[in-house]
């Protein structure tokens, strides 16, 4: 691990200082040279600069670490505002989230954006995300809709939020402030459009091994009302072969085929997350009671939500083998309103009855083999 401080990785002089708050970007790579200079060059093109990098590389052999050092030092001759730049190099490589949970621990900024090496930020964008923090003082993260591209940079024809078929009344809620109610049913925060208050990672960090970093962060900005949906396409997604987070899109057969695969992992996953979950809500919300803080009403209705998902799971991780004994606590099950409340509806009620019986056990810790899929 390395944190070097060459001359032209200087910081900001007084005379070009950002004004408050700071922003700093949290990048993490791993051989991401063929995509990264273009990412960089709208890191700091950007119509409202960033005021420190934080490179935290996954022990990349292709040139990843010399290419951001050398493009900053190219910029610091043509520019006057030149971010500051700390370089982590991992050896061996620790993942994806755990490298964003180190990248994000080192940054200094008063405000984090998360940063893929494979994206194009718009010009604009940390200008209007700066914009929605000043307007709304009490949020701790701000994402955003974003384009998808193919790796030759040609548009895909489609947003990021439309292939996760958010509906309006989604789009909605993440937009006006209602972002847990959305969130406790599934994920739908991309962390190459988050940008994040640093107060966030007092109450998120140590990230658990149940879910993957953006949404772990996601969810818990929303136990106390603080994310905000920007319902603009701010940054280019490109996708492509050796994405390691992707947005998967999927046609109407693989989507029917997802109702017969055999129940086992993922219920074992489901169960997972909804304990680490109420964990971290509780151990929040007790903190927010000692220190009288108005957040307590809020985690109090996050704990009790987090409490019913994980009964709702664990009705679903205990259904019979055989699907005809299922119909029963299926059907009760979803009169209590909690397919719909915590889960996909209609969705998981098939799936329950559909899927083929699998090895399921009831996990009493987060199986963390299971740590970084999104479904």
């Amino acid at each position: 691990m390395s944190d070097p401080s060459a001359p032209d990785r200087e910081p900001m002089s007084d005379a070009g200082a950002a004004p408050y708050p700071r922003i700093s970007v949290a990048l993490c790579t791993h051989n991401g040279a063929e995509f990264l200079a273009a990412q960089l060059r709208s890191i700091l093109g950007q119509t409202h600069p960033v005021d420190e990098i934080v490179l935290s590389d996954d022990a990349s052999i292709d040139g990843t670490v010399a290419l951001v050092a050398d493009g900053i030092a190219a910029h610091a001759r043509r520019a006057v505002r030149v971010p500051s730049l700390v370089v982590i190099e991992n050896e061996p490589a620790l993942g994806v989230v755990r490298n964003f949970e180190q990248a994000l621990l080192r940054c200094t900024g008063d405000v984090i954006a998360l940063c893929d090496q494979d994206d194009v930020w718009h010009e604009d964008r940390m200008a209007r995300v700066m914009a929605a923090f000043a307007e709304h003082p009490e949020l701790l993260l701000v994402h955003s809709d974003a384009r998808l591209i193919r790796a030759d940079g040609l548009p895909f024809g489609a947003g990021l939020a439309a292939t996760q078929r958010m509906s309006p009344h989604e789009r909605h809620s993440l937009s006006t402030n209602r972002g847990w109610d959305v969130l406790v049913r599934r994920s739908l925060v991309t962390g190459a459009t988050v940008v994040i208050r640093r107060g966030l990672l007092d109450r998120a960090v140590p990230f658990v091994d149940s879910w993957v970093h953006d949404e772990w962060l996601a969810i818990i900005a929303a136990a106390t009302g603080g994310t905000h949906f920007l319902d603009e396409q701010l940054l280019d997604y490109r996708q492509h072969a050796r994405n390691q987070i992707g947005v998967v899109r999927r046609g109407f057969s693989a989507r029917l085929a997802r109702l017969f695969t055999p129940r086992g992992e993922r219920n074992e996953r489901l169960v997972g997350r909804a304990i680490d979950l109420l964990n971290r809500v509780t151990e929040l919300h007790r903190a927010a009671v000692n220190r009288r803080s108005p957040d307590a009403r809020l985690l109090a209705k996050a704990v009790k939500d987090a409490r019913a998902k994980l009964a709702h799971e664990r009705v679903r991780i205990l259904l019979p083998a055989v699907r005809i004994l299922r119909v029963g606590p299926v059907f009760a099950e979803a009169l209590t309103g909690r397919y719909e409340r915590y889960g996909r509806g209609v969705q998981d009620i098939a799936r329950d009855l559909l899927q083929k019986a699998g090895r399921v056990r009831e996990p009493t810790a987060p199986p963390a083999a299971l740590s970084a899929r999104r479904d």
